[in-house]
């Protein structure tokens, strides 16, 4: 759970749905059908990780703060997407095909996933946006990778894009404000930066698969160097 600080005294509850059905319920009553969702005083209905709705709704004294960050993204990208890629090559094309234990798809459509967020997020500041149709389009874009290989060279790929990107100077592009699935109303690098925390959550993930129901330990694993900075759910699965 993340702790936000306020300056008006407000008292925050933090609701686990996976075991709050009281919770659950209330949503469902107020036809509230995505997560994470903020309630405020029982009358704004926040959706999603929305900073510049979030900020003002709750009086946060802090915002965030992302400029001079494009370096350490790229560099984050840059471990964590050769990371998932030295991992997707130890696994074969049936491995890939195993059902994930998060949610009802194979290991191949997790680690897709992983490497096609970030690809949005940078294309997002040509695009104008990163919503669920985009998402769609890009996974209908992709469906006919499968083979390991051709998964990492794809990797490879957007992991070169994002960090040229992050590492270009294009001001204008960086601060370019675009509606996303993920975030709400976010610059281009405040999108790049949840997605990274997003990819990173799914590789964690991996790994744990891999070793729990695959039996394999990733060789040359991302470190604690590597994932040091980047936030993710306490919650592995």
């Amino acid at each position: 759970m993340e702790e936000f600080l306020a300056s008006n005294g407000v008292q925050y509850e933090h609701h686990d749905l996976a075991t709050d059905e009281p919770a659950r319920d209330y949503l469902e009553s107020r036809g509230v059908k995505a997560v994470p969702v903020t309630v405020i005083d029982d009358d704004e209905v926040i959706i999603g990780y929305y900073p510049r709705k979030l900020i003002p709704a709750l009086n946060l004294t802090i915002e965030p703060d992302l400029s001079g960050k494009t370096t350490w993204l790229s560099e984050k990208y840059d471990a964590i997407l050769q990371a998932t890629n030295r991992a997707t090559l130890q696994l074969s094309s049936e491995h890939l095909q195993q059902m994930v234990a998060w949610r009802p798809e194979t290991l191949r459509d997790t680690i897709m996933h992983i490497l096609s967020f970030p690809e949005l997020a940078w294309r997002s500041h040509e695009h104008g946006s990163m919503s669920t149709d985009d998402m769609k389009a890009c996974k209908d874009r992709l469906q006919n990778i499968v083979d390991p290989k051709e998964i990492t060279e794809y990797g490879d790929k957007v992991r070169q894009d994002v960090t040229e990107f992050l590492n270009n100077g294009d001001n204008e592009s960086f601060d370019r404000v675009v509606p996303a699935h993920y975030g709400g109303e976010v610059t281009v690098v405040e999108l790049l930066n949840i997605i990274l925390s997003h990819s990173t959550h799914h590789l964690k993930q991996v790994y744990w698969f891999m070793e729990t129901e695959l039996g394999i330990k990733p060789q040359n694993a991302a470190s604690a160097q590597d994932f040091e900075g980047i936030i993710t759910p306490e919650k592995l699965i």
